[in-house]
C-alpha cells in the first residue's frame, strides 16, 4: 500500500491566529464555532490569511454485493441510476454545488453498471461491478483495497496539481450505511445495535431483517477470528467507494488540503484514515451532524465538532456543500473584518 506522510499541522502560528481573532471588533469568542474553524483552516495552511482556490466535491460511487441480500430498502440499480442523476446535474448535491461555486466529480469506484466511454464529469476507477456479499465472504481482497485507496490518491493529487486545496467528500451506494455500521462498530467498539440505522428509509421489519444480515457478518468474521485493524476491516465490509474514499482522504491530508467531510459513510471512511494517520483529523472540517444512528458516535470518536445540525441523511455530500458558505465565512472574517485598531473602535476596559 501508498504508505501517507501525514503530520500535524504546525502550530507555531496558533498564537497569531488566536490574537488575530481576538483582535477584531467584537467580543472576545462572539463568533463561537467560526472562529474555531478559522484558526484550524489558518494552521492547516500555515498562514494568518487563509483562502480557498477551486473548491471541489468528489462523489464517489459503488456497488454492494449485500445490498442483494436485502440490507436496504432500494433497489441496487438506484446506484448507477443517480450517478446518471448527477452527470445530469439533477440530483441535491448538484443543486448545492452550483449554488454555492463548487465544483464536482463523480467517482465510480465499482458501480455494477457500464457508463460507456469518456463521460464529463465521471472518473472511472472501478475495480470490478460491486463488492462480493460480506455477509458470506470478505467484500474484497486486500489486493483490490489497496488498488481503490491507491487510486483514490491519484484522483486528489490530480486536483492539487490543478490548484485545488479544499476537497469535499460525498458518496453513492445501495446499502453503503449497512458497510459503514460495521465499520463503525469494529472501528470504535460501540454496539453493533447502535451503529445500525434505517439507512434509505427501512420500515421496522427491513431495520429488524437489516440488524439480522449485520450480526450474521459480524458473527462470521470473529469465527474466522477477524481483528479491527483498519485496513482488514475495511476489505472485509467496506465498500470500493469506501475504500477509494479512504485513499482520497489520506493524500488529501498529506498534500495539506482542507478537507469537509459529510455524513454517516464519509465518516465511516474518515474513521478508518483516522485510524491510519492519527493526524489525519486535524485536517478535516466536519460539516454536519447526520440523523443516520451512529453519527454521533462516529463523531465523538473523531473528537469532531460538526457546523450543522439539520436532520440530513441523504449522503451524496450535500452536507459538505451546505457547510461550504460556512467555511467560507470563518475565512472571510478573518481576512476582511476591522481590528479595534483598524477601525478605532474602543476595546473593554
Amino acid at each position: 500500500m501508498h504508505s501517507f506522510e501525514i503530520v500535524a499541522p504546525d502550530r507555531a502560528l496558533e498564537n497569531s491566529l488566536k490574537n488575530k481573532v481576538d483582535r477584531k471588533t467584537k467580543p472576545l469568542g462572539a463568533l463561537g464555532q467560526l472562529e474555531r474553524t478559522a484558526i484550524r483552516i489558518g494552521l492547516i495552511q500555515q498562514r494568518l490569511a487563509p483562502e480557498f482556490s477551486q473548491p471541489h466535491l468528489l462523489v464517489f460511487a459503488g456497488d454492494h454485493g449485500a445490498a442483494k441480500a436485502g440490507v436496504s430498502a432500494y433497489p441496487q440499480d438506484v446506484t448507477w441510476q443517480m450517478v446518471e442523476n448527477f452527470l445530469a446535474g439533477g440530483a441535491a448535491i448538484n443543486v448545492f454545488a452550483r449554488q454555492n461555486g463548487l465544483g464536482l466529480s463523480v467517482v465510480d469506484a465499482g458501480v455494477a453498471h457500464d457508463f460507456g466511454e469518456d463521460r464529463a464529469g465521471l472518473i472511472d476507477v472501478k475495480i470490478a461491478p460491486g463488492t462480493a456479499n460480506y455477509i458470506e465472504q470478505s467484500a474484497m481482497s486486500a489486493e483490490q483495497c489497496a488498488q481503490a485507496i491507491a487510486q483514490g490518491a491519484g484522483i486528489v493529487l490530480a486536483l492539487a496539481a490543478n490548484g485545488c486545496d479544499v476537497v469535499g467528500f460525498g458518496e453513492m451506494g445501495i446499502g453503503n450505511t449497512a458497510s459503514a455500521s460495521l465499520l463503525t462498530h469494529c472501528l470504535t467498539g460501540l454496539p453493533l445495535a447502535d451503529c445500525v440505522g434505517r439507512g434509505t428509509g427501512l420500515d421496522d421489519a427491513g431495520l429488524v431483517r437489516k440488524q439480522a444480515l449485520l450480526d450474521t457478518a459480524l458473527t462470521r468474521y470473529r469465527a474466522a477470528e477477524g481483528k479491527d485493524d483498519p485496513l482488514a476491516v475495511l476489505a472485509e465490509f467496506g465498500g470500493f467507494e469506501i475504500a477509494t474514499m479512504v485513499g482520497a482522504m489520506l493524500a488529501a491530508a498529506e498534500a495539506k488540503m482542507v478537507l469537509l467531510i459529510d455524513g454517516f459513510i464519509v465518516s465511516a471512511a474518515a474513521l478508518v484514515a483516522s485510524r491510519l494517520a492519527p493526524a489525519f483529523t486535524e485536517y478535516c472540517v466536519f460539516c454536519h451532524r447526520s440523523a443516520e444512528a451512529g453519527h454521533a458516535a462516529q463523531l465523538r470518536a473523531l473528537g469532531a465538532e460538526p457546523l450543522l445540525d439539520l436532520g440530513l441523511r441523504l449522503g451524496e455530500g450535500t452536507g459538505a456543500a451546505l457547510a461550504f458558505p460556512l467555511v467560507q465565512a470563518s475565512v472571510n472574517f478573518l481576512n476582511e473584518m476591522a481590528s479595534f485598531e483598524s477601525a478605532g473602535v474602543s476595546d473593554k476596559e
